[in-house]
């Protein structure tokens, strides 16, 4: 195989925490080297009355038993729909195969050992294989990549940069094609042209590149004989194949803000079409067979910020955008290829991204569409689960220090079945609907001294509730409209005084119980200057290393507007006393930093990927059982090459094979195409790439 391991020189391995400066430079602006976006002065934790959280009819953390969610009743990101039938152009997925095989549920694999290797490391027993890698043809008749001569036109029909989020859907009944859908989140300009130097220097057609190369892939995927290995479809008219781009594919917004005054542009005056998608991070498969993916730090694309109008700066600086400086520190110089990206000229464009995004991948000819209804702010992504009373509710995390947790409850119920009246119904959910943020309370707020150390009741857990921002074009935010309130939401959750958070990253249901899991990555600004002291659900200032909440809705009913929370995992060294693994042996688990992403196999435990490690080991994909006495037994199933995040996960419906996305592999500072600090996959130079994983008995990953 073309990645054995070989060690690599680190390069100046500084920056924020695990991640290189060049990872902070390009993946969102160098957030972390700002100022807090949120300086609002609503309550934390320690601040909240208790008395505000109605307790009639709360489930305690824990006291909600197994609920077995069957089709009609709920259903998440983790499930994939086969088509029933027909060929592209709208085909309908078999919703049938949402379920995933059950099994019995033991993880029984070997965990690896943190290291340092630029290749990718699984168990013993296991395999792995590239499925698809920056430059391979997506659209038939894409040309070869030529790293010395790429071109925008060529990138638009090639697979994109830095890959994230990745969803597996089943074309067939039988299981031997699926469509393989992909998250271009962002571009990093040193790794990509020979010779790179500055940004200014790079010629127009390179930033015509490099905006086509964020955005989306779908590609089928065809198993390799009866194993777990994927590999792309090569031959034949492969219709379903698209790359949705930055540079040119138009999105229809839907929902309450679209059409209002702050998505009107020249280009736009209706401000109803957006060209592009940007920084696209994580995402989630509906129940009716399509995909949501997050818009995140967009803000990092846009220059002219201190020539908007005054009343605009305080909104655009919530959101990270700079208002002080024509061309911010690193900007990408986008403006040069196309002038939309100049707040100066444009004030608008800006709101135009930040949304969830929903793509067909079954039907090519149908137009992505940007819901306004779930809100704007820096997404990770969006998890949709069908509540008790079949309303869909979509749970969603804004990646930034100190920000919050959302959801979404959709006006309309979901219609089951595999017929076309269906399936148009269901295709119009996420554009109506009560958009909520969440407050938190605690059980012991005053023994919390920002050490981690585990309260005397035995764990950091509290009550919660929802509170209403708005429902279709009603807003509950004093002072703000519906538009205002889903464009500006980040101003809206500072005025009801939402709980302050630790970069919540992605936020998903468990399909066997209906608890939410949340993945809150890290926050070194926790406790220092001014900012936030630790609370019980963000216990340790400074924190490097993350931790995971767990959600348990009232009754079990992931539409109601009270809930309980707990921390099962606070990750880190297991032998720091601040670390905590749901009062599990610590002498067994595997240490575990920044966690990013979550998601489930068919016996409802937790993966968990890991973006930033700052334990100073790879990142990487761990699992645990999060029901019955394996609960908090945290096990490293793989590691990715030398500077790469680990992305997806995505466990396939047989759970038979792992896909992972080995995001910015080789993304060390001082590296360059010419001086690669990793040569993972090809041994020549870094590319971003989607790996697949399967057991070699044929078995279920993880068992």
């Amino acid at each position: 195989m073309s990645d054995r391991p070989r060690l690599l020189p680190l390069l100046g391995q500084t920056g924020h925490g695990g991640r290189s400066a060049m990872t902070c430079q390009y993946r969102c602006g160098n957030a972390c080297d700002h100022p807090v976006p949120n300086d609002s002065d609503n309550p934390y934790f320690g601040d909240v009355v208790r008395t505000e959280v109605s307790r009639r009819g709360v489930v305690r953390a824990g006291a909600v038993g197994a609920l077995v969610l069957g089709f009609a009743g709920a259903t998440a990101a983790g499930a994939t729909p086969a088509l029933a039938a027909g060929a592209a152009g709208g085909a309908a997925p078999d919703t049938d195969a949402l379920k995933p095989a059950r099994f019995s549920g033991a993880l029984t694999f070997k965990p690896i050992p943190p290291n340092k290797l630029d290749t990718l490391v699984v168990p013993n027993g296991y395999d792995h294989a590239v499925v698809i890698r920056w430059g391979d043809p997506v659209v038939p008749g894409a040309p070869d990549f030529d790293l010395d001569n790429q071109t925008a036109a060529a990138q638009s029909k090639q697979f994109g940069y830095n890959n994230d989020f990745v969803a597996v859907l089943p074309v067939d009944k039988r299981g031997r094609r699926a469509l393989l859908v992909v998250n271009h989140e962002y571009t990093n300009e040193n790794l990509m042209f020979p010779g790179f130097t500055t940004m200014d220097a790079l010629s127009v057609e390179q930033l015509r590149v490099a905006i086509a190369a964020h955005g989306l892939s779908v590609v089928e995927i065809e198993r390799v004989g009866n194993s777990g290995e994927w590999m792309p479809v090569s031959k034949g008219p492969r219709p379903y194949n698209r790359r949705i781009t930055a540079l040119s594919t138009r999105f229809e917004f839907t929902g309450p803000a679209a059409g209002s005054a702050w998505l009107k542009t020249a280009a736009d005056p209706r401000g109803k079409v957006a060209i592009g998608t940007l920084n696209n991070c994580a995402g989630g498969v509906t129940p009716w067979g399509t995909v949501l993916s997050g818009e995140e730090n967009f803000n990092q694309y846009f220059v002219g910020g201190d020539s908007v109008p005054e009343a605009l700066k305080p909104k655009l600086a919530r959101y990270g955008i700079s208002t002080t400086a024509r061309y911010p520190s690193d900007s990408r110089k986008w403006d040069r290829a196309d002038e939309r990206f100049d707040l100066a000229k444009h004030p608008n464009e800006a709101h135009r991204f930040g949304w969830i995004v929903e793509v067909d991948p079954f039907d090519p000819e149908a137009k992505p569409r940007k819901h306004t209804a779930l809100g704007r702010f820096k997404h990770e992504g969006a998890n949709v689960i069908v509540a008790k009373d079949g309303h869909v509710v979509a749970y969603m995390g804004d990646d930034e220090r100190f920000d919050y947790l959302y959801k979404f409850v959709s006006d309309k119920k979901y219609m089951p079945g595999n017929s076309w009246v269906a399936r148009k119904h269901n295709l119009t959910l996420l554009e109506s609907g009560s958009l909520y943020v969440a407050k938190l309370d605690y059980t012991s707020a005053a023994e919390i001294d920002g050490m981690g150390k585990l309260p005397t009741d035995g764990a950091f857990n509290g009550t919660g509730r929802w509170i209403k921002l708005v429902r279709g074009n009603k807003s509950y935010v004093d002072g703000m409209t519906a538009a205002d309130v889903l464009t500006f939401t980040r101003l809206a959750g500072d005025a009801v005084g939402a709980t302050k958070m630790d970069r919540p990253e992605d936020v998903e249901p468990s399909l066997l119980t209906g608890k939410v899991y949340v993945a809150l990555t890290n926050n070194t600004n926790r406790g220092t200057g001014t900012n936030p002291k630790a609370d019980e659900a963000n216990p340790r200032n400074a924190n490097k290393h993350g931790h995971i909440l767990e959600v348990v809705e009232d009754r079990g009913d992931n539409a109601a507007e009270t809930f309980t929370w707990s921390l099962p995992i606070v990750c880190g060294d297991p032998t720091d006393a601040s670390t905590y693994f749901a009062g599990y042996d610590k002498t067994k688990v595997s240490p575990i930093s920044c966690p990013d992403n979550v998601a489930f196999d068919g016996a409802g435990n937790l993966w968990i990927s890991t973006d930033g490690n700052a334990l100073g080991s790879n990142d990487g994909l761990f699992a645990t059982a999060i029901e019955g006495p394996e609960r908090g037994h945290l096990k490293q199933f793989l590691t990715v090459p030398l500077g790469a995040e680990t992305c997806g996960p995505f466990i396939t419906a047989d759970n038979r094979s792992v896909f992972v996305a080995v995001q910015h592999p080789g993304e060390i500072t001082g590296a360059s195409v010419e001086n690669p600090a990793s040569t993972w996959p090809d041994g020549d130079y870094a590319k971003p790439g989607v790996v697949c994983t399967w057991r070699l008995d044929g078995r279920a990953v993880g068992s």
